[in-house]
């Protein structure tokens, strides 16, 4: 009986469906951990304050938030000489709190034992400041400061910052957008100018009318950058006018100018509503906004449009490379050995490591041709290169590469599976080969080359080894797209979400503070390529609808 039962296949049938399920279970519980612990980063944790005597410090005041706790084993901690009380059980809670205040302390966690706290209490007076320099400070607000002399305390103070905050917020965004777009502008203008003059000088034609136009044009950018400068010195002295006196757990008092601030809030004064809305309020800026505090604070954008460009390029790129190179392995070449070892390499080319692709990027696609356009059409730009150095462009054209024989495979599986009626059909109604690739069984195999392009979206948008060579940055000072022409930039680098996540991870001065930005991002790559690819199943699945009536 037992052994007719392993014959029919159904214990292998339940052990597919075992490790289906398992491997499901796993893919679930990692989403999960990473969505708790990446959102769980923007929500507006309790504030404590209390005494604590370990063998840092004796009976000092302590501010800050817990964020880590974990369980230690006694003897192990007895064992390392540290004194524990003599009522302390089989295990030990320890706590990692973050006190911020780093210009202050020099630290923003500190490790402490839970029984060396003592008299701990959650007053509604203690401020969370964001900064953008030296991360979160905790304390109370005593004191507001216009021009150096106070014109309130206490109560008064808060709802004086309340209201000043918000205009020199605004003060800081101008003075942001003026050094970004505006004086970006005018600095453009002049590079354009000096590579025009180059130009001329290359081709022997800068004379003494060229000289003088471009003079008027220069002097014309260099007043206008003056007047901007004026400009901003006014709109910075502004915004650092007003500051706020913020007591911290020593008893020291700082003043803070507010150009300094991103935000205020008391998160022990804040009722469930408040907290929400102050979620959803630090969702947004993490999606929305630049990062800031060495990519530990802020948000990611250019991140996430890095990635997304990138993929986006690189789609383009791959897809009519694919579909050129399955259709004529299938449909022109010779059935042989040679299209037989050809198809063995390509399906082997999947498996090549991704730092080789990006070791050939850097040297055929950066340096050979990159350098070679630099030399035939951007002489007047050199040495300094153009194309002849890492940029998305590269970085686009290594992924294609990479993810190609995937477009190739399952194309050509989409072609196979085209009917051979409806080639003859197209052949015998007058079409050529091409006209009936072009119009009938190409059509009918898009379901499929969409499937391959997915698959390469897929695997291009999480890959990080071959980007560090090719283009990707920790930190991009403007956008592949703006509004200088050409618009498109593809010379330029980027930031991306799997190299965010990288340098994040292991590269950041402060690791504790790095860690839910980890896996608050690695949770965003995940959506972005989800989005992607449920963008790629719609184009497919309509496709396949439109094309299922010429299969039967």
């Amino acid at each position: 009986m037992m052994r007719q039962w392993f014959r029919s296949g159904t214990p292998w049938i339940w052990l597919t469906a075992g490790a289906v399920s398992l491997s499901l279970i796993m893919v679930v519980g990692l989403l999960i951990l990473i969505a708790v612990r990446g959102l769980a980063h923007f929500w507006p944790s309790a504030v404590f304050e209390a005494h604590i005597t370990d063998a840092q410090a004796a009976d000092q005041l302590i501010i800050g938030e817990i964020h880590d706790r974990e369980r230690i084993l006694a003897q192990h901690l007895r064992e390392a000489g540290i004194t524990l009380q003599p009522t302390t059980g089989t295990w030990v809670e320890r706590l990692l709190i973050k006190t911020g205040n780093r210009d202050a302390s020099g630290q923003d966690f500190r490790w402490t034992l839970a029984q060396d706290l003592r008299d701990i209490k959650y007053p509604t007076d203690l401020a969370v400041v964001e900064r953008r320099e030296w991360g979160n400070l905790y304390g109370r607000i005593v004191a507001l400061k216009d021009n150096g002399q106070v014109v309130a305390e206490g109560a008064a103070a808060v709802n004086a910052l309340k209201e000043r905050l918000p205009r020199t917020r605004e003060l800081v965004s101008q003075i942001r957008k003026i050094e970004k777009f505006d004086i970006g502008h005018i600095n453009a203008r002049i590079e354009r100018m000096r590579l025009k003059q180059r130009k001329l000088e290359l081709a022997q034609q800068f004379g003494a009318p060229q000289r003088a136009e471009l003079d008027a044009e220069r002097a014309e950018a260099q007043m206008e950058f003056q007047e901007l400068q004026t400009q901003l010195r006014k709109m910075a002295q502004d915004s650092l006018r007003d500051s706020a006196v913020v007591e911290i757990s020593d008893g020291r008092r700082i003043d803070v100018p507010l150009g300094k601030w991103v935000n205020f809030y008391f998160p022990n004064d804040m009722n469930v509503v408040q907290k929400i809305g102050f979620y959803l309020a630090k969702a947004w800026e993490f999606v929305s906004d630049e990062p800031r505090e060495a990519n530990t604070e802020g948000g990611i954008f250019p991140a996430i449009f890095g990635t997304i460009m990138m993929v986006l390029v690189m789609s383009v790129l791959v897809t009519p490379f694919g579909v050129v190179a399955a259709v004529y392995l299938r449909e022109y070449a010779k059935q042989g050995v040679v299209t037989r070892l050809i198809r063995i390499a390509v399906n082997n080319l999947a498996g090549v490591p991704s730092i080789v692709y990006g070791v050939f990027g850097l040297g055929f696609f950066v340096y050979f041709l990159g350098g070679n356009i630099d030399q035939l059409f951007f002489p007047e730009a050199l040495p300094t290169p153009t194309f002849g150095t890492p940029g998305i462009l590269w970085s686009s054209i290594t992924l294609a590469l990479l993810t190609v024989p995937v477009v190739i495979v399952a194309t050509e599986e989409g072609l196979s599976r085209t009917p051979r009626a409806i080639r003859e059909g197209s052949l015998a109604l007058g079409a050529t080969q091409f006209e009936t690739l072009w119009r009938t069984v190409i059509p009918m195999a898009s379901p499929a080359i969409m499937t391959g392009l997915i698959l390469a979206v897929a695997r291009a948008a999480g890959e990080v080894a071959p980007l560090m060579l090719v283009g990707v940055v920790k930190l991009a000072p403007s956008l592949p797209l703006d509004g200088e022409f050409p618009y498109l930039h593809l010379d330029r680098k980027f930031m991306h979400l799997g190299f965010h996540i990288h340098d994040v991870g292991f590269q950041s001065p402060n690791i504790e503070a790095a860690r839910p930005v980890v896996y608050a991002t690695a949770l965003l790559l995940v959506l972005v390529v989800i989005l992607l690819n449920i963008g790629a199943i719609g184009i497919r699945n309509h496709l396949r609808e439109k094309y299922r009536s010429l299969e039967h």
